[in-house]
């Protein structure tokens, strides 16, 4: 979440009487995030969040975003509810982009989760699999290996301004993870996204997920490899197997990896490692000065790339050793 593009009040105020939603009390911007320009309104009924989707995101993309989050809560999943238009519509236009507004969640999300937090997360994003099969709408992961090489090919140039030998090394490691990158893995709707940020909790208790507009179709396994990556390292870069072991096992419990899936694990969470590095350093070389957004240090998934070459087997990440038959 982010704020891009502001808006007056007097518009806001037109845009919500297309909603029964009460009338406006206040409102304000919400700099977390990087992708979208997000509010936080206050009404005569419920709090709710306006979100205005930035020329990055694809208008065409935006009913795959909203009908999954609807799927989701109808079969029981705990995330936000876009809210229909008195016209039925799920989206409108404000400030010249397509808006839309979301029923707010509470909780809020942790700064420094444990491994409980950890494990209650693997179960979530098992559930959120399971619960996404049956919806019909497909959208292809334009962030996966396929896409990775025109992504990186707008930052090369400048890469060893970020980091001396930066450019020599990432084009080496995109040569190997294309490949190395597994054909044929169980696939469906994976968040894709699944930061510390994108989780609520209300005490211990996970209250719901947040935030799908980077969902997709790519490999179960993938979006478990981007989990790793975004709640089992700590602040000085190490990674902590104890989180580790009680994110993969709360997964496990819900819905158990695939002897292919393990063995891909550690090849995918090095590719996660290297998707979160190529749109963070693109953000961190052309956000534009003075945006209201929180900018993301590349480096630090640059740092988390180079430990997963060293990892040989998926167990190395805690996930307990297969049964013998």
């Amino acid at each position: 979440m982010a704020v891009y593009t502001d808006i007056t009040e007097n518009d806001l105020r037109a845009f919500l009487t297309h909603y029964d939603v009460g009338e406006l009390t206040s409102y304000k911007g919400i700099a977390e995030g990087v992708e979208n320009s997000n509010f936080l309104l206050h009404t005569t009924q419920d709090p709710l969040i306006l979100t205005l989707y930035e020329k990055r995101v694809d208008k065409a993309d935006l009913p795959f975003f909203l009908g999954l989050m609807q799927h989701l809560r109808a079969r029981g999943l705990s995330c936000p509810l876009p809210l229909p238009r008195r016209d039925g519509q799920l989206l409108g236009e404000l400030s010249g982009r397509p808006a839309a507004l979301i029923s707010f969640l509470e909780g809020m999300w942790l700064r420094k989760p444990e491994a409980r937090h950890c494990r209650e997360v693997g179960v979530a994003l098992a559930k959120m699999h399971l619960g996404s099969e049956g919806f019909s709408l497909k959208r292809p992961n334009a962030l996966s290996v396929e896409g990775w090489r025109n992504l990186w090919g707008k930052s090369r140039d400048r890469a060893d301004e970020v980091e001396a030998g930066l450019q020599e090394e990432v084009s080496a490691e995109l040569a190997y993870l294309e490949q190395h990158w597994p054909a044929d893995l169980p696939a469906g709707v994976i968040h894709a996204d699944l930061f510390q940020d994108n989780v609520f909790f209300l005490g211990d208790e996970l209250s719901g997920l947040i935030d799908f507009y980077f969902a997709c179709n790519d490999f179960y396994a993938y979006d478990v490899a981007i989990c790793l990556n975004a709640w089992c390292f700590e602040k000085d870069g190490s990674y902590n197997l104890t989180k580790g072991m009680a994110l993969l096992e709360g997964y496990g419990s819900v819905r158990p990896l695939s002897a292919a899936e393990r063995e891909a694990l550690p090849v995918l969470a090095r590719g996660s490692a290297l998707r979160f590095f190529l749109t963070r350093l693109y953000d961190w070389l052309t956000t534009p000065a003075g945006a209201l957004v929180v900018k993301k240090d590349p480096l630090e998934y640059l740092r988390k790339l180079r430990f997963h070459r060293a990892i040989e087997t998926s167990i190395e990440y805690g996930l307990a050793a297969e049964p013998r038959q």
